[in-house]
C-alpha cells in the first residue's frame, strides 16, 4: 500500500512538472505584456515594473497607426459567436435527423459527413474563394461566416450522442403533443448538453483563431478580425513587442474564459466521447 502511494505521488509530481512546462510560455506572455518593451528581455520573469501601457497603446493610441484594434475585436466576437450559434443549431437539427429518423440516402449522407471530416479544410480554400467571389461577398462579414456556418464534425458528434438517448423519451414527449422543436429543446438538448458544450467550445475556438481564410477574403481593416490585424501590426511595427504581446493575451482571453465557465460540461462531454 505504501509502495503504491509513493508511485502515485511520483506520477502526480511528474504530471505537475509537465504542466508547468506547458504553462510557462503563457505565463511569460502574460507577464511580459505588462512590462515596458525595453524591460521584456532585460528583466527576469517576475522582476521589473508592471504597467498597462501596452494595452492602452493597443486600444487607444494605435488609431494613429490606422490599426482599429477595438473595432476588429468586436468583429471577431460577432463572427465567432455567429458561427458558433449556427454550427450548434445546425448540428442539433441535422444530428437529430441522422440519429432518430430514417430517410432515403441516409447511408450516403453519413458517408459524406465522414468524408468531409477526413479531408483537411485548406483543400477547399480555392473553391470557397471562387464561390464567395461569384456571389459578390468578398470583403464582407458573410464571406467569413457562410463557409463555416455548418460543420460535419459537429453533426457527427451530436448525432452519435443523440443515438444514445432512449427513444422512450421521444415517445413520452409526443404523447404530450410536443412537436419537433419541443422535443429538441426540452428533451434532446438538455440530455446532451455536454456534447453541445464541446461542439460550441471547439467551434468558437476554431472561428476565433481562424487566420488564413479572413486574410484571403478581407481587405478592409475595419472589417478584419482581431487575429489578422494583430499579425499585420506585428509585421509593420515589430519593435513594439509589448503591444504585440498584449494583443496575443487579448486573443487568448475569450477562449480561456469560456473554458472556465463551461469546463464542467466540457469535461463531462470529453469523458462521454472517449467512452
Amino acid at each position: 500500500m505504501k509502495k503504491h502511494s509513493v508511485s502515485s505521488l511520483l506520477i502526480h509530481l511528474a504530471m505537475f512538472l509537465l504542466a508547468l512546462t506547458w504553462l510557462y510560455p503563457f505565463i511569460w506572455m502574460v507577464l511580459s505584456s505588462l512590462k515596458p518593451t525595453a524591460n521584456i528581455y532585460t528583466d527576469s520573469l517576475f522582476s521589473g515594473p508592471l504597467t498597462l501601457e501596452n494595452y492602452a497603446f493597443l486600444f487607444d493610441n494605435s488609431q494613429r497607426a490606422d490599426k482599429p484594434f477595438l473595432r476588429t475585436l468586436l468583429n471577431s466576437l460577432f463572427v465567432s459567436f455567429t458561427i458558433t450559434a449556427s454550427v450548434t443549431l445546425s448540428s442539433v437539427l441535422v444530428g437529430y435527423a441522422v440519429a432518430k429518423t430514417r430517410f432515403p440516402g441516409l447511408g450516403a449522407f453519413k458517408n459524406l459527413i465522414i468524408v468531409q471530416m477526413v479531408f483537411p479544410a485548406f483543400m477547399f480554400v480555392i473553391p470557397q474563394f471562387i464561390l464567395m467571389r461569384e456571389l459578390g461577398l468578398i470583403n464582407s462579414y458573410s464571406a467569413m461566416i457562410l463557409p463555416y456556418a455548418m460543420g460535419a464534425w459537429g453533426i457527427f458528434m451530436v448525432s452519435q450522442s443523440f443515438k444514445g438517448t432512449p427513444n422512450d423519451y421521444l415517445y413520452a414527449a409526443r404523447l404530450d403533443r410536443a412537436g419537433l422543436w419541443g422535443i429538441l429543446r426540452h428533451v434532446m438538448m438538455p440530455l446532451n448538453k455536454s456534447i453541445l458544450a464541446i461542439v460550441a467550445l471547439f467551434t468558437f475556438s476554431s472561428a476565433w483563431d481562424n487566420f488564413l481564410w479572413p486574410l484571403i477574403v478581407m481587405r478592409d481593416a475595419n472589417k478584419m478580425p482581431f487575429s489578422v490585424l494583430l499579425a499585420t501590426f506585428s509585421q509593420s511595427y515589430g519593435v513594439w513587442l509589448g503591444p504585440v504581446l498584449a494583443g496575443s493575451v487579448v486573443q487568448m482571453l475569450p477562449v480561456v474564459v469560456l473554458f472556465i465557465l463551461f469546463r464542467k460540461y466540457f469535461l463531462a462531454g470529453m469523458s462521454l466521447s472517449l467512452k
